[in-house]
């Protein structure tokens, strides 16, 4: 009896207070049931809320998990679009659990290997994608038409100071104001715009009111504030359509770490223009001229704040605390003379958590430690056996790929046998050697052996390609890098910090070491020991002059280099 596994799916709240879950999964027991399949209990695996258009699902995760291992050798889904509404994926995720031995088994799709069959299940995709894009416009248009026509429905849920009344039969879905939360977004709004209160203060000060939030907690965050100064729902016109979804436009912390590049991908939501915004009447809690006074404030503090980075610095967005984790932001001073710059930890402010500050790390000089970096990057680009020792692993082993190049030409000679082999077989069958039957039997076979080995031999050739490629870079980045070591000296800040965030990762600050985490692999001073194996940190003092990274310290501050 074979193992199998049984995969559900609704992808809206609706589906799920209406069960259909549970009827899909009925269904497939029974089924399985006749089949003569084996399912535990914890092999049916259900993904309740999941659009079809993602692979990112706890459920899908699993099911595809329990292919790789080699637990199941069937899966049971109701039909194709339950898997994923989109037909690409479809291929992509049959086509991996195939590789691992596991059928894939549709209770309202042909279960045989027919061309015509194969036929059908790609038209059922493409219709199931084709009805998610249906989906998608008509809801869009419908929410666009409900906007105009004035009903809050729409919009998602209620901002704090009201309360979302569910539509009856005999009146629409409406805000309601909440006196309680009320009196509190009318107290930001005078705080900020007639006492001059920061929104840092007016956070501060809900905090210590005791003022619960929507969630019924007293932790209030200056997002939460700045957003309220900035909604137009409380002078009485909420918007439909303010955001879209679009590329990221800068890379944060955790995804630098991770070395993910999310430039281009639409995983961000931006504002649309003023123009295309969907104005809904609402009841008003402050008035038109209350609110364009926080407005005009608020654009105000944009311009002018003393925090603004309009100058831009070398390592600004790289530093962080090596004691707490937390980032290191810039903040300035002013000494009798001069403007003093400094990095300041996070973790350090204690405004910004409950219990106080969590790190006593000093805040420290930005110009030198800028320095400190710079002239550490400037070492590792005048050194030319850190790149060209990486460059020549690199090439060493682009040229040392022969057992790729036997498996593509056998990749290549098998392909020709099987093209022989149709061949073969359909001149027998035109000869009345074979039956049609015999030919159903055999020919899907030998179409999935080609192309499998179709797609490893188009693997094989866009390695080799990037091979290639890298064969070519390796001379125009030596030409590249002597002249960048020429022209170090006059490069004016913005290129600095391109170049500082090509090569480092991160900068990490104790209270005198610094780390400076990079991807060049940097090569000991002294000669290493020949009893022990070499590694790739090293800590070193500069100890031809002293860097005053904080008042009152005239003492080096190492630098410790990490190439992960």
């Amino acid at each position: 009896m074979k193992t199998a596994a049984i995969y559900a799916r609704v992808s809206s709240e609706q589906q799920k207070e209406e069960n259909t879950i549970a009827s899909q999964t009925a269904a497939l027991v029974v089924f399985a049931h006749d089949q003569g399949y084996s399912v535990p209990d914890e092999w049916v695996i259900e993904d309740e809320g999941f659009s079809g258009a993602s692979l990112l699902r706890p459920g899908l995760e699993r099911l595809r998990d329990l292919a790789a291992e080699g637990h199941i050798q069937a899966i049971l889904i109701h039909s194709p679009d339950r898997l994923s509404r989109k037909y690409a994926y479809q291929v992509l995720l049959m086509e991996e659990f195939a590789r691992h031995g596991v059928e894939t088994i549709f209770l309202k799709a042909p279960r045989s290997d027919t061309p015509e069959d194969q036929l059908m299940l790609q038209f059922q995709g493409m219709i199931a994608e084709y009805e998610r894009a249906q989906i998608l416009e008509r809801s869009r248009r419908g929410k666009r038409h409900r906007a105009k026509a004035g009903e809050v429905s729409v919009l998602c849920g209620a901002p704090f100071g009201y309360r979302y009344i569910r539509k009856t039969s005999d009146a629409p879905a409406r805000y309601e104001i909440d006196t309680a939360e009320a009196e509190v977004v009318r107290l930001v709004y005078d705080k900020y715009t007639v006492d001059g209160l920061s929104i840092g203060a007016i956070a501060r000060l809900l905090r210590e009111m005791g003022v619960p939030t929507r969630r019924r907690t007293t932790r209030w965050e200056r997002s939460v504030v700045w957003a309220m100064l900035r909604n137009p729902a409380y002078k009485g016109t909420a918007c439909f359509n303010k955001t879209q979804i679009g590329s990221r436009q800068k890379v944060t912390r955790p995804f630098r770490l991770l070395g993910r590049a999310v430039h281009g991908e639409k995983s961000s939501g931006h504002e649309r223009p003023r123009d295309e915004w969907i104005e809904i009447p609402v009841a008003a809690i402050v008035s038109d001229e209350t609110f364009a006074v926080a407005a005009e404030r608020l654009a105000d503090n944009k311009r002018f704040a003393p925090r603004r980075t309009i100058e831009p610095s070398i390592v600004q967005g790289l530093v962080s605390c090596r004691k707490c984790g937390y980032a290191l932001s810039r903040t300035s001073t002013r000494s009798s003379a001069r403007k003093i710059h400094y990095y300041r930890c996070l973790g350090s402010d204690a405004w910004r958590h409950l219990c106080g500050a969590v790190c006593d790390n000093k805040p420290i000089r930005q110009d030198l430690l800028d320095q400190v970096v710079w002239q550490e990057v400037i070492r590792l680009i005048e050194d030319p056996t850190l790149i060209q020792d990486e460059l020549d692993r690199r090439l060493n082993a682009a040229r040392a790929a022969e057992p790729t190049k036997r498996r593509q030409e056998a990749l290549e000679r098998e392909l020709t046998r099987i093209g022989k082999s149709k061949e073969r077989l359909l001149t027998a069958y035109q000869e009345d050697l074979v039956s049609l039957d015999e030919l159903r039997r055999r020919m899907p076979e030998l179409r999935t052996r080609e192309q499998s080995m179709h797609a490893e031999l188009q693997a094989i050739v866009d390695q080799a390609a990037d091979r290639m490629s890298f064969l070519r870079l390796a001379e125009t980045l030596t030409a590249f890098l002597q002249r960048l070591r020429q022209s170090a000296g006059s490069l004016d800040i913005a290129e600095r910090q391109k170049i500082v965030r090509l090569l480092v990762k991160e900068v990490l600050v104790d209270n005198d070491t610094i780390m400076i985490r990079h991807s060049v692999p940097s090569l000991p001073t002294t000669p290493p020991d020949r009893s022990r194996p070499p590694t790739s940190n090293r800590k070193s003092r500069l100890a031809a002059q002293s860097y005053l990274l904080r008042s009152g310290s005239a003492v080096t501050a190492p630098v410790q280099h990490h190439a992960p």
